[in-house]
Parts: structure tokens; C-alpha cells; sequence
């Protein structure tokens, strides 16, 4: 499997709960993991100290020149590392057809492969969507998508390289963000959902991309089917963290802390907290 990260090294730590959280589950073909940043020294101890932990696991380091995000929007909260994304086809290499793309503040807790090998014809991603009928014609009318488009979570995406290299221009993500740059919330999936939408596969959010947000949400609909801890354990495969609420932070508040737990557990056995 082919893994994508793209952050600096303030996200090692989660990362690593990530990383371990994926190689539970056994991968015929290993893992190969690159991670696109603007610093490559920043990572090298971390990537000794996690190739020792499992066999068939690969990290490979790409450094990415920021100068070329000139004009591009960032803020405290989003820097320009969450451009790297949106060209992975151009940083990856050229024999590599798809790459799973993960937030580092994820943790898997079932095997990724049918997700993996999803169906990616005709399509530059799969992905879920957070949002409802009336926040897609907010996004719509905000960023000038296209009617009917879904607005995506980039958190977790399945990239179709072969499509994206034949099809994406630097040039249209360079004037769609001079046109609409200052119209941003989410930098990254605004250009992605406005660009690309109709070209990407929607993935079962509850599968694939739960939260603690997205079950508050559910089970305040006395019509949808209630969602507990043996719920996701069942029938989820994907826990995000997204936004402000960590389960490594003192004031998190929600069901899915106990995911990460048992990976900070784990994480301790291995020694793996320092560099």
C-alpha cells in the first residue's frame, strides 16, 4: 500500500499514533509511506526509529520548495503545507498509479484494503463529505463549484495519480486561487471540491471518515441508527480527529479517545514517543 502525508514537524507525534494504528493490519505488499515537507532534516530520526518497528515498512521523505505557493493564502492553522496535496501526482513517483493520502490526526482501527482497492475509474479521488444539502449550496455559491458537486473532507483521500497527471494543471489551481483565494476557509478541499468535484467517488463518511462531531450529529436524528463505541468498532474503519478537538488534549470531550488510548498504549510499549 502507498500512504501520503503531507506536514511539518509539529505533526510527528500524531503521525506516529498513525502510522502504528495502520500496521496492525497486514499488508501483502508492505507499507510505502512518503511524506511531502519543507523540511526533510526535521524527520530523519523519526524515520530510523519507525522502519525498526516493522518489517515492510518504507518511509520515503520528499522536500517541497514553499516559494512555489507564492500569493497561495495560509494562516496559523492552515500553512502552506496543505498545498503539497493537491500536487501529489507531481511530487510522487511517475510509475505510481494511486495513493491513500491521510491527515496524521487519524487512527485506523480496521484493515484499509477494500478502501485501498476502491474503484478510482474515471475518477481523480475518493472521498467522503461532512457536509449537508445547505452548507454544499454555501460552499457552491463561495468557491464557484459547479451545481451538484460535493464539498469533501480532504482528510482522508484516495488519489487516482494516472488521472491527475493527464488531467491536472498547475495552471487552473494557480488561477482558481488567485480568483477565489480570499474567499477560503479550508484551503486545500476548497480548491479540490471546486476543481475536481464531479470527479471524485464518494466514500461511506461513517466508514471512512468518522468523528466524534459526525456522531453527535447522527444521534441527535432519532430516525438514524444510534452510533456507540461497539458501533464504530464494528462498522468503521477510519477515526478522524479533525478541527480543534483532540483526544490528546485536556479538554477533549467525546466517545472516540479510546481508539487512541489503546494506540498511546501501544506507542509506549514500543518506546516510540521520543525521537
Amino acid at each position: 500500500m502507498n500512504f501520503l502525508f503531507t506536514l511539518d514537524k509539529n505533526y510527528i507525534e500524531p503521525l506516529k499514533m498513525c502510522l502504528l494504528s495502520i500496521m496492525r493490519f497486514p499488508s501483502k505488499d508492505g507499507w510505502n509511506v512518503y511524506i511531502i515537507t519543507k523540511n526533510t532534516e526535521d524527520f530523519n530520526d523519526f524515520v530510523g526509529n519507525m522502519e525498526r518497528l516493522k518489517e515492510g515498512l518504507k518511509i520515503h521523505l520528499i522536500e517541497a520548495d514553499d516559494s512555489i505557493f507564492k500569493g497561495f493564502p495560509e494562516t496559523v492553522r492552515y500553512s502552506k503545507v496543505v498545498y503539497y496535496r493537491i500536487f501529489a501526482s507531481e511530487f510522487l513517483p511517475k510509475n505510481m498509479d494511486r495513493v491513500l493520502y491521510l491527515d496524521p490526526d487519524i487512527i485506523v482501527i480496521n484493515s484499509l484494503e477494500e478502501l485501498y482497492n476502491t474503484n478510482l475509474d474515471g475518477y481523480y479521488y475518493a472521498a467522503c463529505s461532512h457536509t449537508k444539502t445547505f452548507l454544499n449550496d454555501v460552499n457552491r455559491i463561495r468557491l464557484g463549484m459547479k451545481k451538484n458537486t460535493p464539498y469533501i473532507n480532504s482528510g482522508v483521500m484516495l488519489m487516482n495519480l494516472d488521472e491527475l497527471r493527464r488531467n491536472q494543471t498547475i495552471k487552473e489551481v494557480f488561477d482558481y486561487v488567485k480568483k477565489y483565494g480570499k474567499h477560503f476557509i479550508l484551503p486545500d478541499q476548497d480548491i479540490i471540491s471546486a476543481l475536481y468535484g464531479d470527479k471524485i467517488n464518494l466514500l461511506d463518511t461513517l466508514k471512512y471518515n468518522i468523528s466524534d462531531r459526525i456522531i453527535k450529529m447522527n444521534n441527535l436524528n432519532p430516525k438514524n441508527e444510534y452510533i456507540d463505541i461497539n458501533w464504530v468498532w464494528e462498522n468503521s474503519v477510519i477515526i478522524h480527529y479533525y478541527g480543534e478537538n483532540k483526544p490528546w488534549k485536556d479538554d477533549y470531550n467525546g466517545i472516540l479517545g479510546r481508539f487512541y488510548e489503546d494506540i498511546a498504549k501501544l506507542a509506549k510499549e514500543k518506546n516510540i514517543f521520543e525521537n
